[in-house]
């Protein structure tokens, strides 16, 4: 009795090895983290760095967009700069218009070259030539004028290089002669040129915008339109 109760002692002493090696290796199923405590901080660490350095996206400020432009409107041009010549041409053209309003002699006859070379085509059908031939027509006939209104419109100003410029315009003249009103409209072309400093007109040719029928030849008359009834 005494030996079997040895021998089943000694069997349940021998089975609790067996037993803890069974738990033992049911226990390392179960597979522990790799990481360390350490290693573990330190992704801690590059995670909170990486996320204060990014940039929230309500924060991100977006260019405001430009407004388009509206339909039809025409962008603003610069304005072009006017040539000082041209205004200088401009500026001795209204010297000899604003002479003749004001039947100013002196200053009518100094718009023009003081030159022999003065070539004067005007509006009768005449030719003056020289400066004290114009001189003198106009000191005769410029006593019994009074009264003048003269209009000019579409001036137009072409210069030619430094030195010359030419000026179209139409012209409307009304004064009283001699006591007796009279009005007449042509056109008109100046030759200015540029004399030392100044601008001086060295050619003028006017016309009638309505030349006598008789005068025109018969190839170049046009026909006259008819009055509506």
């Amino acid at each position: 009795m005494f030996k079997k109760i040895l021998i089943i002692s000694a069997f349940f002493v021998l089975s609790l090895p067996v037993s803890a090696t069974a738990q033992n290796a049911n226990s390392s199923t179960v597979r522990p983290s790799t990481t360390s405590p350490a290693d573990q901080n330190t992704n801690r660490s590059i995670t909170d760095a990486k996320t204060s350095t990014e940039t929230p996206r309500s924060a991100v400020t977006t260019p405001a967009k430009k407004a388009a432009p509206v339909s039809g409107q025409a962008k603003p041009k610069p304005a072009a700069p006017q040539d000082p010549a041209s205004q200088s041409v401009s500026a001795a053209f209204n010297t000899l218009i604003n002479g003749i309003r004001k039947s100013d002699l002196d200053a009518i006859t100094g718009a023009y070259w003081k030159s022999p070379g003065l070539v004067l085509f005007n509006n009768n059908g005449t030719v003056t030539k020289g400066w004290d031939q114009m001189r003198k027509n106009r000191e005769s006939s410029i006593k019994d004028v009074k009264d003048v209104k003269l209009e000019v419109r579409d001036v137009s100003i072409t210069m030619l290089g430094r030195d010359g410029a030419v000026v179209n315009a139409l012209w409307t003249q009304s004064q009283d002669y001699k006591g007796t009103p009279e009005t007449a409209t042509g056109r008109m072309t100046l030759v200015f040129r540029r004399v030392g400093t100044a601008w001086k007109a060295i050619h003028l040719h006017t016309s009638p915008d309505r030349p006598d029928p008789s005068r025109v030849l018969p190839s170049e008359q046009t026909a006259t339109p008819s009055p509506n009834p």
